[in-house]
């Protein structure tokens, strides 16, 4: 008989999944624990691993909601009969999983109800990144004579839904448009890894914050030479091309296939802000890979996100405007020097970089408010975890750790800012070695 595979359960309240991506194709052989596929519920986005070896066969179509505890596909032996597709879905293609053309909604239409395509959710037109938006968001728009583009979408990844719509005929007038993101030559290639020389053992993977690259870790290591240490640098960050990313779960897939091909059969991971939240992402769906995992000021634990900073810092062109911004990510300035900023902005002379970066934000941090949450994946691991956090953090909301369950280890510190790292980089160095 082939095994099923199961639409697992993410979230307490979760009654069914949509299936966003397949990561292998029908007939592909996978072993167990290799990624299949994407799932996209209200309050996250996860991947799910195989559940055994074997040949993959009728798959559910991409963009289908799949109720928890229903097989989504199953997998076969080598030589087993594959047959006609079992139910719950039998007979039904990716076509069939698209929604009838839109109507107008009657009053008892249920706005949240629609049935949206991989496809439509995550729909974006490289040449003009048109809006994303619902089938019905876009008819009830068309006969009220609103522009999508001058929306802002509430669903996932920013997407206009109906009810947006709505609210603004509610309202009598439509929202202002949003500021375009900025444009840039995207490229291809691999992100950057850089090691340290010498240390034994498990090494310590470690992922840089946003505007920020793998240098940024240069006082922490200096506790953590008994391991071998693994920097990764971000998109658009450091030595990592500037690639097209178009939501929160492209990066982490970046990332992840990055951490994947180093073929570590464990590592310690580390994360600061941005990449704390990547971090926490990567340990949801790697847990069986890492001996340890420590956020530093991570993100995706609330909504609250100093947007003006992370603009001012996207924007700036010369060390004269970076200066106040980088000084308030930290809460003593004065460990911002003249001499920082101007090796931070020669850093940042590259236009491109600075537009890369920009979209990314504007990505991931839409009209300043952090469009992911990771407090779902917060409780459900169950590696060894510590949270460290400076209380003057101008940036992150250090509120925001009491959200780790009992089990987390938390380190707060007053009077130090967004960069713990660096700002008390020995107590944050011991605090990594005494785990690694």
């Amino acid at each position: 008989m082939p095994t099923e595979v199961i639409m697992p359960k993410v979230d307490m309240d979760m009654a069914t999944g949509k299936i966003m991506s397949w990561h292998v194709a029908e007939g592909d052989r996978v072993a167990k624990g290799d990624p299949l596929f994407d799932i996209e519920t209200d309050k996250a986005a996860m991947e799910v691993e195989s559940p055994g070896d074997g040949i993959l066969h009728h798959t559910a179509p991409e963009g289908m909601q799949i109720p928890i505890g229903t097989p989504c596909a199953w997998l076969y032996a080598d030589g087993e009969d594959v047959g006609p597709q079992p139910a719950p879905f039998a007979g039904q293609s990716e076509a069939d999983a698209k929604p009838e053309p839109a109507q107008a909604p009657s009053a008892e239409a249920e706005p949240e109800l629609e049935l949206v395509t991989a496809a439509e959710a995550v729909e974006t037109d490289t040449a003009t990144d048109k809006v994303r938006a619902t089938p019905r968001a876009r008819a009830l728009a068309a006969e009220a004579g609103l522009r999508i583009a001058d929306l802002i979408g509430t669903g996932p990844r920013g997407r206009v839904q109906a009810l947006d719509v709505e609210t603004i005929l509610k309202q009598g007038e439509a929202r202002p448009a949003p500021t375009a993101p900025a444009s840039f030559k995207a490229e291809t290639g691999d992100l950057a890894v850089t090691r340290s020389k010498g240390g034994t053992g498990t090494p310590v993977v470690m992922i840089h914050g946003f505007a920020n690259d793998a240098t940024s870790w240069a006082a922490v290591e200096a506790h953590l030479k008994h391991r071998p240490i693994i920097r990764i640098d971000l998109p658009g960050h450091g030595k990592s091309p500037k690639l097209r990313i178009d939501s929160f779960a492209d990066l982490v897939r970046e990332v992840r296939r990055t951490f994947d091909g180093l073929g570590l059969e464990t590592a310690h991971l580390v994360g600061h802000s941005l990449g704390g939240a990547i971090s926490l992402a990567l340990a949801d769906t790697r847990a069986k890979r890492l001996s340890s995992l420590t956020l530093i000021a991570p993100a995706g634990l609330g909504p609250d996100i100093n947007g003006a900073a992370l603009s001012g810092i996207c924007r700036a062109t010369r060390a004269e405007s970076l200066g106040p911004w980088l000084r308030s990510l930290v809460a003593e300035e004065d460990l911002i020097t003249d001499s920082y900023v101007r090796l931070a902005m020669a850093g940042r002379a590259d236009p491109n970089l600075r537009a890369a970066q920009t979209r990314l934000a504007d990505v991931l941090f839409p009209d300043g408010v952090q469009a992911f949450d990771l407090r779902a994946a917060l409780d459900r691991i169950d590696t060894p975890t510590r949270i460290i956090w400076g209380k003057q953090d101008a940036i992150l909301p250090w509120k925001h750790a009491l959200r780790a369950p009992g089990t987390m280890a938390l380190h707060l510190f007053d009077g130090i800012g967004h960069m713990p790292q660096i700002e008390c980089s020995d107590a944050v160095g011991r605090i990594i070695a005494s785990s690694v």
